[in-house]
């Protein structure tokens, strides 16, 4: 999912995955030259986290409901959306421009992909646990 926004940072010169990757507001990490690789992977390590919250929700409340997982999800990354507005005010490195409409529907899809896909691979690992403790 991150190679889509890179490829759309790519085709539009908007620099949403730039801004996806960007820490360098964080005091100690972002004094440091991450390579991308690095970059994407600390970028992963929320996803994850994201991920096995969603997971722990579903399965501490018993949630199986198709359209309660996806309510979930949607419910789980709507904040992701806004935290493109205070990520571009603190930015350091060249990032879209707040009021950058284009670049701001770009962020949305993408993490709106995310909140999609989000249940798709709740269900792929967990059944494939399931399957593995058998």
């Amino acid at each position: 999912m991150g190679l889509v926004m890179k490829g759309l940072e790519a085709l539009t010169s908007k620099e949403i995955y730039t801004l996806l990757l960007n820490i360098d507001f964080i005091p100690y990490m972002g004094e440091q030259n991450y390579s991308e690789p690095i970059e994407f992977f600390f970028h992963l390590l929320i996803a994850i986290f994201i991920g096995v919250m969603f997971g722990w929700i579903l399965n501490y409340f018993k949630v199986v409901s198709k359209w309660r997982k996806y309510m979930l999800s949607l419910l789980i990354t709507l904040p992701t959306v806004f935290l493109y507005f205070p990520l571009t005010i603190l930015a350091v490195k060249a990032t879209p421009p707040v009021s950058d409409v284009q670049s701001f529907t770009l962020w949305t899809i993408c993490h709106l992909l995310f909140a999609i896909l989000l249940p798709a691979f709740y269900t792929f690992f967990h059944t494939r646990k399931e399957d593995n403790s058998i």
